[in-house]
């Protein structure tokens, strides 16, 4: 049997090399992963994210931003839905390094890489704080959180506030979920 086999390619030559497309790619560390389209409730939830948690972020030193930049996290580079970054802004960055919250939509063909894989390089960033994942048809989220050595995950669902001590805000999970129609959940006895 004849086997290839390849180089991964660098951070720096997938930077390089990502310049030149006209798509977006993630980097897994090892070899770009194209970006694809969103459904409308994703992008809903991420434009609340980033009203909701913008808002109040007004006068402070930390900043919200949405998927049009990237950051460097555990040898990989991710668009993540929204981050949130408290470190001085460098002008014309395309790269944040030192994200502290990190939101992601999941949806049926991300979420085992949003649950295992990104879990994994958010834990193993020490920027980053808490991990937020939402779901898009349910009002819930399942979020991770560093509490001392750990890294401790928690799922919230319902009118619950989620509590962003690392950037001083808290928000209302129904605010993150404001205009999107969810799924009626069956609840059986």
């Amino acid at each position: 049997m004849d086997v290839a086999l390849r180089k991964s390619m660098s951070v720096a030559e997938f930077l390089a090399w990502e310049e030149r497309q006209e798509l977006r790619f993630e980097f897994d560390g090892f070899e770009p992963i194209a970006m694809t389209g969103g459904t409308v409730e994703q992008g809903l939830i991420q434009a609340n994210i980033i009203r909701s948690v913008g808002n109040r972020l007004q006068g402070k030193p930390c900043r919200v931003f949405g998927s049009h930049v990237k950051i460097a996290v555990a040898g990989s580079i991710r668009y993540p839905d929204a981050f949130v970054m408290c470190s001085p802004m460098v002008r014309g960055a395309t790269v944040v390094t030192d994200p502290v919250v990190v939101f992601e939509v999941l949806s049926p063909s991300t979420a085992t890489t949003d649950h295992i894989i990104k879990n994994q390089e958010y834990r193993d960033t020490p920027s980053v704080q808490r991990y937020v994942m939402l779901e898009q048809d349910q009002q819930a989220a399942t979020v991770f959180a560093r509490s001392g050595d750990d890294w401790v995950g928690h799922v919230m669902s319902g009118d619950v506030v989620l509590a962003m001590p690392e950037i001083g805000i808290e928000v209302s999970l129904a605010e993150l979920y404001e205009g999107v129609e969810l799924t009626p959940v069956d609840v059986r006895s």
